[in-house]
């Protein structure tokens, strides 16, 4: 039985470093990092991605599947909640390090199984949100850009990914404190106070120097 870390990366700040560092803060252990590096997850289905297909050619019942979220596997939230089931399927038990979420095929249990079922439906949508906060978010920025017809400063290159926008937001909705969030994104505490501060000027900002 083989535990295999996927990580995506989109972004110059992304890096695969960070994502295996961040999992094995979280106390997990893996046998192989699978990457799909430079691949926008809005975009390309996981079974498109190379890095997606080695993943359903190499993952047998009985392994584990280790991601940094849930929206790393997929670009919708069809995509997403289609891939975690047909994981399941197959044996295999998907964690996440956000949260330490785990999904089970294997629950006997009516309840247990419902209560799953529903979370992955909601996990998928929530990632589907965030993916289009972020298209809205380009949109408007681009559209902006555009009326100016100037070139605008950017200002200071932002320490945060795009996709971490949305996790901040959501895990300081959740209840998550501030130094915490922090640590699960691999943010500074000044980097999350600024951007629950203005998630839309933090959309802006990622979006301009992207």
């Amino acid at each position: 039985m083989a535990t295999i870390l996927y990580t995506r990366v989109s972004t110059a700040e992304q890096t695969v470093e960070h994502q295996v560092t961040q999992a094995r803060a979280a106390g997990l252990v893996f046998d192989q990092v699978v990457t799909d590096d430079g691949v926008s997850g809005v975009t390309i289905k996981l079974a498109d991605r190379e890095g997606g297909r080695r993943l359903f050619d190499l993952l047998r019942s009985g392994d584990t599947l280790v991601v940094r979220w849930v929206d790393r596997l997929g670009r919708n939230y069809e995509d997403v909640s289609d891939n975690i089931r047909a994981f399941m399927r197959r044996g295999v038990v998907i964690k996440t390090i956000i949260n330490g979420m785990t999904f089970d095929g294997a629950a006997a249990d009516p309840m247990t199984q419902a209560v799953r079922d529903a979370l992955i439906g909601f996990m998928a949508a929530l990632s589907q949100a965030q993916a289009e906060a972020t298209k809205e978010a380009q949109k408007a920025g681009i559209a902006h850009a555009k009326e100016r017809g100037e070139k605008v400063y950017l200002g200071r290159k932002p320490s945060f990914a795009e996709n971490q926008i949305n996790q901040v937001v959501t895990l300081r909705g959740e209840g998550k404190g501030v130094t915490e969030v922090a640590k699960q994104l691999g943010l500074s505490r000044a980097t999350v106070y600024r951007i629950l501060k203005s998630p839309s000027d933090a959309h802006a900002s990622a979006m301009a120097w992207r």
